[in-house]
């Protein structure tokens, strides 16, 4: 098998689980090709450093990167098509102290390509009307929980001609009806100051990939006070832990109280089905505020009707008891 089809199988098999990236990564003698998926991150193929460094020149040579160099971080980017659908792919490569080179590639899906399903649709309608409101609405949730998807799915549903404006870094879900921001941080543009620019162009929705610093989480709170609908994620044990996150950025308890609409916490849990469905509670601030520490037993009490309904099993009921 061609080089050219063995790494186009590679995607095809990516992209029908929905995999958010693909890693070439040195493992002693050999190389681990491995997928992120929503599930969890699997081994595809385990293979020669030889047949690595051809598959990693191909990709890097489709994307308009030097093959020469193997040390120094590089990126890429190329568009990749399967049939009618068309993939963006966002390349970085580097080596490790030994000279090895890794690489990492990110597939950039289109909105009406992916979706999510909810054990409880009243989440999403409760997370709906509270960001009517507007305001800044945060999604709490580890990793690879879907959160900046279903953000987008929010705003898809809600869209009319309102503007717009994504900031992420990088951007995770392709979108031609929005502007689309990435940060750059060699080029000077980072989540705070895409945030002031995006003021100036005065979009009705903002969807902000990370509160991740001081600096990022003032921007959202300040484009949140504008009058702006603000969507963000952070990262949180639970919803009460992302008042305390807010609150060590920085952020006085005066703003959080004006700011802050609601926050989601979701994870997705496997089904009986051998999907994932995705658990979101949602909460006012003021309810929040009300609990020094988070109180699980809605969320439990949905995990114990998923598992009397045979949507889920008892063990991952007990694997995501607490969120």
């Amino acid at each position: 098998m061609e080089i050219s089809e063995q790494v186009a199988k590679l995607y095809q098999e990516a992209t029908a689980k929905q995999a958010s990236d693909i890693y070439f990564l040195p493992f002693g003698n050999y190389y681990l090709i491995k997928i992120r998926d929503p599930h969890a991150i699997t081994t595809w193929q385990k293979v020669t450093p030889v047949k690595a460094r051809r598959m990693m020149n191909y990709c890097k040579y489709m994307a308009d990167m030097a093959l020469s160099e193997t040390r120094r971080p590089q990126t890429g980017s190329m568009a990749w098509q399967d049939g009618s659908q068309t993939y963006s792919l966002r390349l970085s490569t580097v080596g490790d102290f030994a000279g090895a080179e890794s690489l990492v590639i990110r597939i950039i899906y289109d909105l009406k390509a992916i979706t999510t399903s909810f054990f409880n649709s009243e989440a999403i309608r409760e997370i709906n009307n509270l960001a009517s409101r507007r305001g800044l609405v945060v999604f709490s949730g580890p990793t690879g929980s879907g959160k900046t998807t279903t953000i987008y799915n929010l705003v898809q549903q809600n869209l009319n001609d309102q503007f717009v404006m994504t900031i992420e870094d990088p951007v995770e879900i392709k979108e031609s009806r929005y502007l689309q921001l990435q940060v750059n941080r060699e080029a000077g543009m980072d989540y705070a100051d895409l945030i002031k620019v995006g003021l100036r162009h005065r979009p009705d929705i903002f969807i902000i990939g990370e509160i991740r610093d001081q600096v990022t989480a003032e921007a959202a709170i300040k484009a949140a006070l504008s009058g702006h609908l603000v969507y963000a994620t952070i990262h949180a044990q639970n919803p009460v832990g992302v008042i305390s996150r807010l609150q060590q950025l920085g952020i006085s308890d005066h703003f959080i109280a004006q700011a802050l609409t609601a926050v989601g916490y979701q994870r997705l849990i496997p089904t009986t089905s051998g999907d994932r469905r995705a658990l979101l509670k949602v909460h006012e601030y003021a309810g929040l505020m009300e609990m020094k520490s988070y109180d699980w037993r809605a969320w439990q009490d949905e995990l114990n009707d998923a598992v009397t309904n045979h949507q889920i099993t008892r063990t991952s009921a007990d694997q995501y008891w607490f969120g």
